[in-house]
């Protein structure tokens, strides 16, 4: 050997004698780094998916917290109102309704009916936020020579959410022993 080094490559599974400066380990660099390159882009393809799929699963979320609707209603006392001839107490109600759902919501209006009873939404929308109540005019129509039913009369809501749509939402609202019954005993 007359002046050249011999290095050996331990990379190499035959043990063969590499030449510095020789094609093969320009070749063995060669893919080192591609290697090097190929498991730092699997590296950084990961970390991006994961973003991804967390912002993804996040706006899903956010979707799905913001369309739902989920609320409570029920009668609050009366005010002026009187008998018609026909024997039909028409009077201004309320509705005290709470957001039980995850997201504000605007109330619009309310209405229900059945045999000898109607209810209709009037006046202003409410915006209601979570865990929040409030209260919804309503007109009511009450024969009170029809018994009430211990059935809940079902009220339909508007309602708009925070994605600016509006649903229709129904909740039964117990009408036997509310401030709404007594009306028709005073």
């Amino acid at each position: 050997m007359s002046g050249e080094r011999e290095v050996i490559d331990l990379d190499e599974h035959d043990h063969q004698l590499a030449r510095s400066g020789d094609a093969t380990t320009d070749r063995l660099m060669a893919r080192r780094k591609v290697n090097v390159r190929l498991v730092a882009a699997f590296v950084v393809g990961v970390v991006l998916g994961g973003v991804g799929v967390s912002e993804l699963r996040d706006s899903r979320e956010d979707r799905e917290r913001n369309t739902s609707v989920s609320l409570v209603a029920f009668p609050a006392p009366t005010s002026n109102g009187g008998s018609d001839g026909a024997g039909v107490l028409r009077m201004d109600g309320q509705l005290t309704v709470v957001n039980a759902g995850p997201a504000p919501i605007t109330v619009r209006a309310a209405t229900g009916q059945r045999p000898g009873f109607r209810v209709n939404g009037f006046g202003q929308s409410r915006l209601l936020r979570p865990g929040g109540a409030g209260w919804i005019d309503v007109k009511l129509n009450i024969e009170c020579s029809v018994p009430f039913s211990i059935e809940p009369l079902p009220i339909r809501f508007s309602v708009e959410t925070p994605d600016r749509q509006v649903r229709e939402v129904t909740y039964p609202v117990a009408l036997v022993g509310s401030p709404w019954h007594y009306s028709c005993n005073d």
